[in-house]
Protein backbone atom coordinates (compact mmCIF):
# COMPACT_ATOMS: atom_id res chain seq x y z
CA UNK A 1 0.00 0.00 0.00
CA UNK A 2 1.32 3.32 -0.68
CA UNK A 3 1.92 5.60 2.20
CA UNK A 4 2.01 9.19 2.63
CA UNK A 5 5.24 9.75 1.87
CA UNK A 6 5.23 8.36 -1.31
CA UNK A 7 2.05 10.28 -3.07
CA UNK A 8 2.93 13.45 -4.98
CA UNK A 9 2.07 16.17 -2.29
CA UNK A 10 2.53 19.64 -2.71
CA UNK A 11 6.08 20.54 -1.45
CA UNK A 12 4.92 22.76 2.00
CA UNK A 13 2.36 19.51 2.77
CA UNK A 14 5.19 16.91 2.81
CA UNK A 15 6.05 15.96 6.73
CA UNK A 16 3.03 18.06 7.96
CA UNK A 17 0.49 16.56 10.63
CA UNK A 18 -3.35 17.80 10.57
CA UNK A 19 -4.76 19.92 13.03
CA UNK A 20 -6.68 18.75 16.26
CA UNK A 21 -6.44 18.78 19.65
CA UNK A 22 -6.70 15.62 21.47
CA UNK A 23 -10.52 14.29 21.94
CA UNK A 24 -9.86 11.80 24.99
CA UNK A 25 -12.95 10.59 26.84
CA UNK A 26 -12.24 12.41 30.72
CA UNK A 27 -14.17 13.85 33.21
CA UNK A 28 -13.78 16.97 32.57
CA UNK A 29 -12.42 18.36 29.12
CA UNK A 30 -11.39 22.00 29.29
CA UNK A 31 -9.10 21.84 26.41
CA UNK A 32 -11.02 23.10 23.41
CA UNK A 33 -12.93 26.41 24.55
CA UNK A 34 -16.22 24.77 23.71
CA UNK A 35 -19.30 25.91 25.39
CA UNK A 36 -20.05 23.39 28.24
CA UNK A 37 -23.86 24.21 28.22
CA UNK A 38 -26.17 22.10 26.04
CA UNK A 39 -28.52 23.86 23.75
CA UNK A 40 -31.73 23.81 25.99
CA UNK A 41 -34.87 21.60 25.35
CA UNK A 42 -36.83 24.36 23.76
CA UNK A 43 -33.94 25.35 21.40
CA UNK A 44 -33.15 21.50 20.43
CA UNK A 45 -36.92 21.22 19.60
CA UNK A 46 -36.64 24.62 17.49
CA UNK A 47 -33.62 22.85 15.63
CA UNK A 48 -35.32 19.41 15.22
CA UNK A 49 -38.95 21.15 13.53
CA UNK A 50 -36.33 23.24 11.44
CA UNK A 51 -34.54 20.44 10.23
CA UNK A 52 -37.15 18.43 9.98
CA UNK A 53 -39.11 20.81 7.50
CA UNK A 54 -35.93 21.32 5.56
CA UNK A 55 -35.28 17.08 5.27
CA UNK A 56 -38.56 17.15 3.07
CA UNK A 57 -37.04 19.07 0.28
CA UNK A 58 -33.40 17.61 0.34
CA UNK A 59 -33.90 16.51 -3.43
CA UNK A 60 -33.45 20.09 -3.85
CA UNK A 61 -29.95 22.14 -3.57
CA UNK A 62 -30.39 24.97 -0.98
CA UNK A 63 -30.47 28.01 -0.86
CA UNK A 64 -26.91 29.37 -2.30
CA UNK A 65 -26.69 32.69 -0.92
CA UNK A 66 -28.32 31.68 2.75
CA UNK A 67 -30.21 34.77 2.35
CA UNK A 68 -32.38 34.58 5.32
CA UNK A 69 -30.05 33.28 7.31
CA UNK A 70 -27.65 36.01 6.06
CA UNK A 71 -30.78 38.56 7.41
CA UNK A 72 -30.67 36.70 10.79
CA UNK A 73 -27.03 36.87 11.56
CA UNK A 74 -27.10 40.56 10.96
CA UNK A 75 -30.15 41.54 13.22
CA UNK A 76 -28.17 39.30 15.91
CA UNK A 77 -24.99 42.00 14.93
CA UNK A 78 -26.73 44.92 15.01
CA UNK A 79 -28.44 43.89 18.71
CA UNK A 80 -24.63 42.82 19.51
CA UNK A 81 -23.17 45.85 18.41
CA UNK A 82 -25.50 48.32 17.65
CA UNK A 83 -23.59 49.13 14.43
CA UNK A 84 -25.97 49.07 11.25
CA UNK A 85 -24.94 45.85 9.89
CA UNK A 86 -27.17 45.12 6.68
CA UNK A 87 -27.63 41.40 4.81
CA UNK A 88 -24.89 42.56 2.54
CA UNK A 89 -22.55 42.73 4.51
CA UNK A 90 -22.50 39.52 5.69
CA UNK A 91 -21.71 35.89 4.59
CA UNK A 92 -21.71 32.63 6.15
CA UNK A 93 -19.98 29.24 6.11
CA UNK A 94 -19.48 26.31 7.39
CA UNK A 95 -17.05 27.35 10.81
CA UNK A 96 -15.06 30.40 10.76
CA UNK A 97 -12.19 28.71 9.22
CA UNK A 98 -14.03 28.02 6.02
CA UNK A 99 -14.76 32.00 6.19
CA UNK A 100 -10.90 32.28 6.70
CA UNK A 101 -9.81 29.79 3.41
CA UNK A 102 -12.27 31.66 1.74
CA UNK A 103 -10.76 34.90 2.49
CA UNK A 104 -7.33 33.59 1.56
CA UNK A 105 -8.27 31.55 -1.11
CA UNK A 106 -10.04 35.35 -2.57
CA UNK A 107 -6.99 37.42 -1.08
CA UNK A 108 -4.07 35.56 -0.61
CA UNK A 109 -2.53 32.75 -3.06
CA UNK A 110 0.89 31.94 -4.57
CA UNK A 111 3.37 34.91 -5.09
CA UNK A 112 0.82 36.65 -1.90
CA UNK A 113 1.49 36.53 2.07
CA UNK A 114 -0.22 36.48 4.94
CA UNK A 115 1.46 38.16 8.30
CA UNK A 116 0.28 37.24 11.67
CA UNK A 117 1.38 37.56 15.60
CA UNK A 118 1.81 34.83 17.67
CA UNK A 119 1.21 32.73 19.61
CA UNK A 120 -2.31 33.36 17.99
CA UNK A 121 -4.82 30.58 16.45
CA UNK A 122 -2.84 27.89 14.58
CA UNK A 123 -5.32 27.61 11.84
CA UNK A 124 -4.31 30.85 10.34
CA UNK A 125 -0.59 29.82 9.44
CA UNK A 126 -2.14 26.53 8.32
CA UNK A 127 -5.00 27.69 6.32
CA UNK A 128 -2.53 30.01 4.84
CA UNK A 129 -0.59 27.23 4.06
CA UNK A 130 -3.10 24.67 2.67
CA UNK A 131 -3.82 28.04 -0.34
CA UNK A 132 -0.42 28.30 -1.21
CA UNK A 133 0.02 31.90 0.32
CA UNK A 134 3.47 32.69 2.22
CA UNK A 135 2.58 33.23 6.23
CA UNK A 136 5.00 35.35 7.91
CA UNK A 137 5.39 35.16 11.92
CA UNK A 138 5.91 38.00 13.97
CA UNK A 139 6.32 37.70 17.67
CA UNK A 140 4.32 39.36 20.54
CA UNK A 141 6.51 40.90 22.96
CA UNK A 142 6.59 39.64 26.37
CA UNK A 143 2.85 39.94 27.71
CA UNK A 144 1.44 39.47 24.64
CA UNK A 145 -0.42 42.41 23.93
CA UNK A 146 -0.35 44.19 20.74
CA UNK A 147 0.55 47.82 20.22
CA UNK A 148 0.56 50.08 17.17
CA UNK A 149 3.94 50.37 16.81
CA UNK A 150 4.65 46.92 16.80
CA UNK A 151 1.75 45.91 14.43
CA UNK A 152 2.85 49.45 11.68
CA UNK A 153 6.67 48.07 12.17
CA UNK A 154 5.72 44.39 10.70
CA UNK A 155 3.45 45.71 8.15
CA UNK A 156 5.89 48.16 6.81
CA UNK A 157 8.36 45.19 6.71
CA UNK A 158 6.66 42.58 5.32
CA UNK A 159 4.11 44.26 3.18
CA UNK A 160 1.24 41.69 3.49
CA UNK A 161 -1.85 40.90 1.29
CA UNK A 162 -3.53 39.54 4.27
CA UNK A 163 -3.04 40.63 8.33
CA UNK A 164 -4.66 38.52 10.61
CA UNK A 165 -5.39 39.80 14.56
CA UNK A 166 -7.55 37.97 16.84
CA UNK A 167 -9.26 40.07 19.45
CA UNK A 168 -9.71 38.43 21.82
CA UNK A 169 -6.46 36.37 20.51
CA UNK A 170 -6.09 32.81 20.98
CA UNK A 171 -4.31 31.61 23.52
CA UNK A 172 -3.74 34.29 25.20
CA UNK A 173 -7.23 36.37 25.59
CA UNK A 174 -5.41 39.69 25.44
CA UNK A 175 -7.90 42.50 23.01
CA UNK A 176 -6.43 44.14 20.35
CA UNK A 177 -7.44 47.98 20.79
CA UNK A 178 -9.47 50.10 18.50
CA UNK A 179 -6.00 51.89 18.07
CA UNK A 180 -4.00 49.08 17.30
CA UNK A 181 -6.81 48.10 14.44
CA UNK A 182 -6.84 51.68 12.86
CA UNK A 183 -3.43 51.86 12.74
CA UNK A 184 -3.06 48.50 11.21
CA UNK A 185 -5.80 49.35 8.39
CA UNK A 186 -3.86 52.60 7.95
CA UNK A 187 -0.16 50.98 7.47
CA UNK A 188 -1.55 48.09 5.49
CA UNK A 189 -2.52 47.94 1.69
CA UNK A 190 -4.27 44.23 1.97
CA UNK A 191 -7.11 43.00 3.64
CA UNK A 192 -7.26 43.26 7.74
CA UNK A 193 -8.59 40.16 9.26
CA UNK A 194 -9.77 40.61 12.91
CA UNK A 195 -10.71 37.42 13.79
CA UNK A 196 -13.50 37.39 16.72
CA UNK A 197 -13.94 33.91 17.44
CA UNK A 198 -14.59 35.03 21.34
CA UNK A 199 -16.12 38.57 21.01
CA UNK A 200 -19.47 38.01 23.04
CA UNK A 201 -16.97 37.15 25.70
CA UNK A 202 -15.31 40.24 25.35
CA UNK A 203 -16.37 43.39 27.92
CA UNK A 204 -14.52 45.73 24.65
CA UNK A 205 -16.23 46.77 21.59
CA UNK A 206 -16.35 44.80 18.64
CA UNK A 207 -14.04 45.81 15.15
CA UNK A 208 -17.30 45.92 13.87
CA UNK A 209 -17.61 49.71 14.79
CA UNK A 210 -14.76 50.62 12.69
CA UNK A 211 -16.13 49.19 9.55
CA UNK A 212 -17.69 52.52 7.86
CA UNK A 213 -15.10 53.70 5.46
CA UNK A 214 -12.99 50.73 5.98
CA UNK A 215 -13.79 48.18 3.06
CA UNK A 216 -10.72 46.16 3.18
CA UNK A 217 -11.35 45.58 7.06
CA UNK A 218 -12.99 42.17 7.96
CA UNK A 219 -14.22 40.73 10.99
CA UNK A 220 -14.73 36.57 11.46
CA UNK A 221 -16.73 35.48 13.93
CA UNK A 222 -18.86 32.28 15.00
CA UNK A 223 -21.77 30.85 16.56
CA UNK A 224 -19.61 27.59 17.89
CA UNK A 225 -18.51 29.58 21.25
CA UNK A 226 -21.59 31.82 22.57
CA UNK A 227 -24.08 29.99 21.08
CA UNK A 228 -23.25 26.78 22.01
CA UNK A 229 -22.94 25.21 18.23
CA UNK A 230 -19.72 23.68 17.69
CA UNK A 231 -21.13 20.90 16.60
CA UNK A 232 -23.21 22.57 13.74
CA UNK A 233 -19.95 24.06 12.33
CA UNK A 234 -21.16 27.76 11.40
CA UNK A 235 -19.09 30.82 11.33
CA UNK A 236 -19.81 34.22 9.08
CA UNK A 237 -17.52 37.22 8.23
CA UNK A 238 -19.21 40.94 8.31
CA UNK A 239 -17.36 43.24 6.09
CA UNK A 240 -18.10 45.81 3.23
CA UNK A 241 -20.66 44.04 0.53
CA UNK A 242 -17.94 44.12 -2.35
CA UNK A 243 -15.92 41.73 0.04
CA UNK A 244 -19.03 39.24 0.58
CA UNK A 245 -19.17 39.51 -3.34
CA UNK A 246 -15.13 38.10 -3.67
CA UNK A 247 -16.18 35.35 -1.04
CA UNK A 248 -18.79 34.67 -3.44
CA UNK A 249 -16.05 34.22 -6.40
CA UNK A 250 -14.29 31.35 -4.62
CA UNK A 251 -16.95 29.64 -2.42
CA UNK A 252 -18.03 26.32 -3.64
CA UNK A 253 -21.10 26.03 -4.73
CA UNK A 254 -24.29 25.30 -2.54
CA UNK A 255 -21.41 24.60 0.30
CA UNK A 256 -23.85 26.05 2.78
CA UNK A 257 -26.12 22.88 3.36
CA UNK A 258 -29.79 23.25 4.16
CA UNK A 259 -29.27 21.58 7.70
CA UNK A 260 -26.87 23.75 8.63
CA UNK A 261 -28.74 26.69 7.69
CA UNK A 262 -31.93 25.45 9.64
CA UNK A 263 -29.98 24.54 12.40
CA UNK A 264 -28.44 28.47 12.17
CA UNK A 265 -31.89 30.29 11.91
CA UNK A 266 -33.62 28.39 14.72
CA UNK A 267 -30.29 28.87 16.67
CA UNK A 268 -30.24 32.58 16.44
CA UNK A 269 -34.11 32.57 17.32
CA UNK A 270 -32.87 31.74 20.94
CA UNK A 271 -30.17 34.04 21.09
CA UNK A 272 -31.33 35.38 23.86
CA UNK A 273 -31.65 32.02 25.90
CA UNK A 274 -28.02 30.57 24.09
CA UNK A 275 -26.37 34.24 25.19
CA UNK A 276 -27.67 33.71 29.29
CA UNK A 277 -24.47 31.38 29.97
CA UNK A 278 -21.42 33.78 28.83
CA UNK A 279 -21.41 36.09 31.97
CA UNK A 280 -21.85 32.42 33.83
CA UNK A 281 -18.79 31.10 31.52
CA UNK A 282 -16.78 35.05 32.40
CA UNK A 283 -17.74 34.39 35.96
CA UNK A 284 -15.93 30.86 35.90
CA UNK A 285 -13.00 32.33 33.76
CA UNK A 286 -12.04 34.61 36.98
CA UNK A 287 -12.74 32.10 39.31
CA UNK A 288 -9.86 29.98 37.16
CA UNK A 289 -7.65 33.18 37.21
CA UNK A 290 -7.93 33.96 40.67
CA UNK A 291 -7.13 29.90 42.10
CA UNK A 292 -4.11 30.45 39.42
CA UNK A 293 -2.85 33.34 41.17
CA UNK A 294 -3.27 32.22 44.02
CA UNK A 295 -1.00 29.02 43.54
CA UNK A 296 1.87 31.51 42.03
CA UNK A 297 1.40 31.10 38.20
CA UNK A 298 1.43 33.56 35.98
CA UNK A 299 -1.73 34.41 34.84
CA UNK A 300 -2.49 36.55 31.85
CA UNK A 301 -5.94 38.88 31.78
CA UNK A 302 -8.57 37.26 29.05
CA UNK A 303 -11.54 38.59 27.54
CA UNK A 304 -12.45 35.39 26.32
CA UNK A 305 -13.63 31.93 28.06
CA UNK A 306 -10.25 30.28 28.57
CA UNK A 307 -7.04 31.45 30.87
CA UNK A 308 -3.08 31.30 29.36
CA UNK A 309 -0.76 30.92 32.72
CA UNK A 310 2.64 30.51 32.85
CA UNK A 311 5.09 29.93 35.58
CA UNK A 312 4.66 26.11 34.65
CA UNK A 313 8.15 24.16 35.78
CA UNK A 314 7.37 21.58 33.14
CA UNK A 315 3.91 21.82 30.99
CA UNK A 316 4.52 18.08 29.52
CA UNK A 317 3.97 16.95 33.00
CA UNK A 318 1.50 19.17 34.10
CA UNK A 319 -0.90 18.06 31.56
CA UNK A 320 -0.18 14.43 31.83
CA UNK A 321 -1.01 14.57 35.83
CA UNK A 322 -4.45 16.70 35.25
CA UNK A 323 -5.08 14.41 32.09
CA UNK A 324 -4.72 11.56 35.57
CA UNK A 325 -7.29 13.28 37.58
CA UNK A 326 -9.40 12.89 34.41
CA UNK A 327 -8.71 16.95 34.03
CA UNK A 328 -8.07 18.07 30.29
CA UNK A 329 -6.26 21.25 29.20
CA UNK A 330 -4.43 22.36 26.35
CA UNK A 331 -1.09 22.34 25.83
CA UNK A 332 -0.92 25.38 23.30
CA UNK A 333 3.31 24.70 22.50
CA UNK A 334 4.11 27.16 24.28
CA UNK A 335 6.83 26.98 26.98
CA UNK A 336 5.82 27.25 30.34
CA UNK A 337 2.64 27.71 30.01
CA UNK A 338 -1.01 25.83 29.63
CA UNK A 339 -4.29 26.83 28.87
CA UNK A 340 -7.66 26.06 30.33
CA UNK A 341 -11.06 26.73 29.67
CA UNK A 342 -14.20 28.13 31.64
CA UNK A 343 -16.01 25.16 32.32
CA UNK A 344 -19.64 24.51 34.40
CA UNK A 345 -18.99 25.61 37.88
CA UNK A 346 -18.54 22.02 39.11
CA UNK A 347 -15.40 21.28 36.00
CA UNK A 348 -13.86 24.31 37.63
CA UNK A 349 -14.24 23.23 41.24
CA UNK A 350 -12.53 20.03 39.84
CA UNK A 351 -9.46 21.89 38.04
CA UNK A 352 -9.11 24.20 40.72
CA UNK A 353 -9.03 21.48 43.06
CA UNK A 354 -6.60 18.75 40.82
CA UNK A 355 -4.16 21.57 40.01
CA UNK A 356 -4.11 22.91 43.62
CA UNK A 357 -3.17 19.17 44.97
CA UNK A 358 -0.93 18.71 42.09
CA UNK A 359 1.22 21.99 42.78
CA UNK A 360 1.04 21.53 46.77
CA UNK A 361 2.36 18.20 46.28
CA UNK A 362 5.47 17.71 47.82
CA UNK A 363 8.45 17.35 45.76
CA UNK A 364 9.68 13.34 45.95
Amino acid sequence: MMALADLPLRDELRGQSPYGAPQIDVAVKLNTNENPFAPADAVVQSITERVVAAAGSLNRYPDRNAEELRRSLAQYVRELTGSPIERSQIWPANGSNEVLQQLLQAFGGPGRRALAFEPSYSMHRLISRGTSTEYVAVSRPSGFALSPELVMSAITEHAPDVLFICSPNNPTGDVATAEVIEAAYAACAGMVVVDEAYGEFSGSPSAIELLPGRERLVIVRTLSKALELAGARLGYVVAAPSVVDALQLVRLPYHLSAMTQAVGLAALEHRQSLLQWVDELKTQRDRIAAALAELEYVVYPSEANFVLFGGVADESQLWRSLLDASVLVRDVGISGHLRVTAGTAQETSTFIDAISAITREPAA
